[in-house]
């Protein structure tokens, strides 16, 4: 009879030790991120994602990043369309605030080259739809010195501006 209750008891005394509660432990402080030095594509785009990945409080759908390499308004062998990187993501972006943007999701953007991506995001944002970006967030990594003029186009389509200095 008693190998009968063993398993019983074994399970109830789970239940019981799942009910209590650990001693709370110290918050692990994140580390402070360092924007890479150079134009490394792969190294600027890892650091993107850990930025991003640090500010995505009150996303609830989707996030969209949009990144550009340095020297992206210079004519590659891959554009043989006759545009170049900046011009087929601003076309990209372009489309995406005139359609509008759900609440609960994001656009990330950054770039080694701040200033154009700040071009890029003013100018993208220009002409938005009424509310075009309501209860969505924008998300802008780069120069301090770019922040207040990508900020008041964003607020203007009706986002949420959040920004990071890439430092």
């Amino acid at each position: 009879m008693n190998r009968a209750f063993a398993p019983l008891a074994i399970l109830l005394s789970l239940t019981l030790l799942s009910g209590c509660k650990k001693a709370e432990e110290a918050p692990v402080a994140e580390a402070a991120l360092v924007a890479p030095t150079g134009s490394d594509d792969m190294a600027w785009k890892e650091y993107l994602g850990k930025v991003v990945g640090q500010n995505q409080a009150g996303v609830t759908d989707r996030i969209f990043p949009y990144y550009l390499p340095m020297n992206s308004t210079t004519p590659t062998a891959e554009d043989q369309d006759g545009k170049t990187q900046y011009d087929r993501q601003l076309d990209n972006v372009t489309a995406v605030v005139q359609r509008t943007v759900l609440p609960g999701n994001m656009l990330a953007f950054g770039s080694p080259d701040s200033t154009k991506m700040a071009d890029l995001i003013v100018t993208a944002f220009a002409e938005p739809q009424p509310d075009a970006l309501k209860g969505s967030q924008v998300l802008f990594i780069g120069s301090t010195a770019d922040s207040a003029r990508v900020q008041a186009a964003v607020e203007a389509a009706g986002a949420k501006f959040i920004f990071v200095e890439a430092k």
